[in-house]
């Protein structure tokens, strides 16, 4: 039960930060980062692009299809993400660089809950 709620959570956070965050632009703060690693003419298109990516990760999160290679995959994005952002715009973070920190949380998380918990429930 409890990792059928974490799995709600996460798959959540994909989904609003793919369509309200990104998709709708309700927090332009993204766009700017994307635009600051990819260049303003692409800037647009493709937090667009990641944000429709976030949401295919949203669905295959609650999907719960193929789950040990969905969090390895949520694992391996969100760390490259983070480290592209910590080294390359680390001012327009939300919380600087300490948005590394909430990211390793939400790694653990990740982690724990489909090679721990899950395992445990089954």
């Amino acid at each position: 039960m409890l990792s059928k709620i974490i799995t709600y959570i996460i798959g959540m956070v994909w989904l609003v930060n793919g369509l309200y965050c990104k998709v709708l632009n309700q927090v332009p703060r993204h766009q700017e980062i994307v635009s600051r690693i990819l260049g303003e003419e692409y800037g647009s298109f493709f937090t667009v692009a990641i944000g429709v990516a976030e949401i295919a990760m949203s669905i295959w999160v609650f999907s719960r299809i193929k789950t040990r290679i969905n969090a390895i995959m949520q694992i391996v994005i969100i760390s490259s993400m983070n480290i592209l952002e910590y080294f390359l715009v680390p001012d327009l973070l939300l919380w600087g660089k300490y948005n590394s920190l909430f990211a390793f949380l939400f790694i653990v998380l990740i982690y724990v809950n489909e090679f721990h918990l899950r395992k445990q429930e089954n």
